[in-house]
């Protein structure tokens, strides 16, 4: 005889322990199993401390949601982190901002509803005395002139020599949203591009032939550091691909000829995803793949014959 819902026993004890460690989707989907887990995530704010805000449900996230989710941490939030969220906008950040005035982690990656003057508010109410915001990201936001950024660098106590110092950004780590937990990482992640002085995120070339070169002339840095538009990059490894010969990508990414070599490719056209985009690989009864244009064109030339 099969067990009612009375019955059934509860989660085991471990169940709860792993509970602030989970991410953001699976911590709700845990409040809908069982009655057990939604009072444990209803009371207790340790899993509500370090919010993070990414696919799947980062473009359902409105402000009145945000609003709510953050309010489980009752004004002790320490992190958060928001990944194209573009739905929030300057109203329900700065609320939840003067709910907690205790966040020393805020990202903002990619949320372009919010503007720069928000933005600026909100690092305004997180430097007050006694406040300590460690880290901010921006990367993503709309129209940031140098005045604005000099504003938030002041704001934080940034000296912006120092944090040039501290750890390099490379392009190929950009999709890491997991980086707060590192301590070495700069306070703020957009920079002065010394090619195009527009504010942007600043890539550092991982190629060791170029971090010999920037040891030994301090002037050569401008000729492989700067933002994406200014210097074309490999998706997979993040150096510079000036003057190297490029691998034929099946998608918009470039690929330096190295990792080219390593990746996958088309049966058809001998293109190659990055990793990024290899979800658009069609895979048939043969061995490898075709690329999306290949795949296009074969099912055309397949309906042609019918």
């Amino acid at each position: 005889m099969t067990q009612t819902s009375s019955q059934l026993s509860p989660p085991h004890e471990a169940m709860f322990l792993i509970l602030p460690y989970l991410p953001l989707f699976e911590l709700l989907s845990m409040s809908q199993v069982c009655k057990s887990f939604r009072d444990a995530l209803k009371h207790d704010i340790l899993p509500w401390l370090n919010i993070i805000v990414e696919k799947p449900i980062n473009t359902r996230f409105s402000d009145e949601f945000f609003v709510k989710i953050m309010s489980k941490a009752k004004g002790r939030l320490n992190v958060v982190a928001l990944k194209n969220c573009f739905k929030i906008r300057d109203e329900g950040l700065l609320q939840v901002i003067a709910s907690n005035p205790f966040i020393n982690k805020l990202y903002l990656q990619g949320c372009t509803s919010l503007t720069i003057e928000g933005v600026i508010g909100a690092v305004k109410l997180l430097t007050k005395p006694n406040h300590r915001l460690k880290n901010l990201a921006i990367s993503g936001i709309y129209n940031v002139k140098i005045e604005d950024f000099q504003t938030l660098c002041h704001l934080m106590g940034i000296n912006q020599m120092q944090m040039k110092q501290i750890k390099k950004n490379y392009y190929h780590m950009r999709h890491q949203l997991y980086v707060f937990k590192q301590e070495s990482q700069p306070s703020i992640d957009v920079d002065i591009c010394p090619k195009c002085g527009e504010i942007r995120e600043v890539f550092d070339c991982p190629r060791d032939s170029c971090k010999k070169r920037m040891q030994q002339q301090q002037k050569q840095l401008l000729e492989c550091r700067g933002c994406f538009l200014c210097v074309p990059r490999c998706e997979e490894c993040g150096v510079c691909t000036k003057d190297e010969e490029l691998g034929e990508a099946a998608c918009v990414d470039i690929l330096c000829l190295n990792c080219w070599l390593h990746l996958p490719k088309c049966n058809f056209c001998n293109k190659a995803y990055c990793n990024q985009h290899a979800y658009q690989q069609h895979f048939g009864s043969s061995l490898g793949f075709l690329c999306g244009e290949c795949s296009f064109h074969a099912t055309q030339s397949s309906h042609w014959w019918f």
